[in-house]
């Protein structure tokens, strides 16, 4: 009988899921969790430990007791109604409340890694272009809670440090003055660690439409992970969307990026924005050695000896050069577009951008760039 409550428990939760409710897999952990508390004994208190995890509004109410009642009660399916597409979601289920012997603990572990594991890990090798609606809020909501760690930079200012390597001179003679005087204690001292910045270069022209929305999504959480993040937009003409992705709510940020872009969805010119962002916002935005991230698919109509210089000057500003692109894990892919070619002998690091597990992989890159810069011979060596 093992399994057979939990696989009950994934059937209630997508059929209560395709009925409007917003049941994910951490609910659905929760639900056998309660299960396990409250024992199956008693129906009446799995009913109401349920319904106080899944229903957050009065009229969500008809809708639970009916699911309890297919699902796990003594009720019957009704006949069809308005809502029976939806209904063919679940295909089958287990009227199944109380195995005998209850539920043990090597079942509920099995769940949670049924309903968490496998269903995360299920999403992260997704093509973003081939979610559903309901995989993308539950993608958003998987990228708002990743956890970021980025290596440190060592910034101008100097701390007092037992272990540093440079003599603090003002410190030591400051401490000559007193009793001690006749034995000196040489005081050191080291660098400041900070928070390294970046500047986020990202493509909306019509080649990026089925990624944009979420590598914007995973633009807006690294304010909150890195230093201070400069964010610009281009298609035909670069925009900076700093200010519109400082909202906290990501839904609301995107709207207002979409209200501020007039070229959404349109050609590419790489090497046009970048020399606006060289000529009018390096200077002001690209202090402190950020990281530079470019984010395109490399489709530029431009001209790729423009796009080679302004590359050129936006590797020199930076500390390092990222370029994310969602075909680069795609089998057997190339780039060999222009643009692209004009591009990648200043770039670093050339990474996939299509999957949630791509979008990890740049942040554990993120957490392993040194504090000091790349010597400029390795400049070029990208990894697809």
């Amino acid at each position: 009988m093992a399994g057979v409550f939990a696989q009950n428990v994934i059937h209630f939760g997508r059929y209560l899921r395709a009925k409007g409710l917003e049941v994910t897999p951490p609910i659905g952990m929760d639900l056998l969790t309660a299960a396990r508390l409250l024992g199956l004994d008693n129906v009446r208190d799995v009913r109401a430990g349920f319904r106080c995890l899944v229903v957050t509004r009065p009229d969500q109410l008809p809708v639970f007791d009916e699911a309890f009642d297919l699902f796990f009660g003594r009720g019957a399916p009704r006949p069809p109604t308005a809502d029976a597409e939806s209904d063919q979601m679940v295909q089958s289920y287990l009227p199944v409340l109380a195995p005998e012997g209850g539920s043990d603990e090597e079942e509920v572990r099995e769940s949670s890694e049924q309903l968490g594991a496998s269903y995360s890990e299920r999403l992260g090798t997704r093509d973003f272009g081939d979610l559903t609606p309901d995989e993308i809020s539950e993608v958003r909501r998987m990228i708002a809670a990743m956890v970021w760690r980025p290596a440190e930079a060592l910034s101008r200012r100097w701390l007092a440090d037992s272990r540093g390597r440079r003599p603090d001179m003002r410190r030591t003679l400051r401490n000559a003055v007193g009793p001690r005087s006749e034995l000196i204690e040489l005081e050191f001292r080291s660098r400041k660690p900070r928070r390294r910045p970046m500047v986020i270069v990202a493509d909306v022209s019509g080649s990026m439409e089925k990624y944009v929305e979420m590598l914007l999504y995973f633009a807006h959480s690294a304010p909150a992970r890195m230093g201070r993040v400069e964010t610009f937009v281009f298609s035909t003409r670069l925009t900076r969307i700093t200010h519109e992705l400082r909202r906290r709510d990501p839904a609301m940020a995107l709207r207002l990026v979409a209200g501020s872009v007039h070229d959404w969805s349109g050609g590419t010119r790489i090497g046009e924005a970048l020399e606006t962002y060289n000529r009018h916002w390096s200077r002001r935005v690209a202090r402190g050695g950020p990281i530079g991230m470019i984010i395109s698919d490399g489709w530029d109509r431009g001209d790729p000896g423009l796009l080679s210089r302004e590359m050129a000057r936006f590797s020199r500003s930076v500390h390092r050069t990222i370029w994310l692109n969602p075909l680069a894990g795609r089998e057997g892919y190339s780039p060999e577009t222009r643009g692209l070619k004009a591009a990648l002998p200043y770039v670093d690091d050339f990474l996939p951008a299509a999957r949630l597990t791509d979008l990890a992989g740049v942040v554990r890159l993120l957490e392993s760039i040194p504090a000091t810069p790349k010597p400029t011979a390795r400049r070029g060596a990208w990894a697809s």
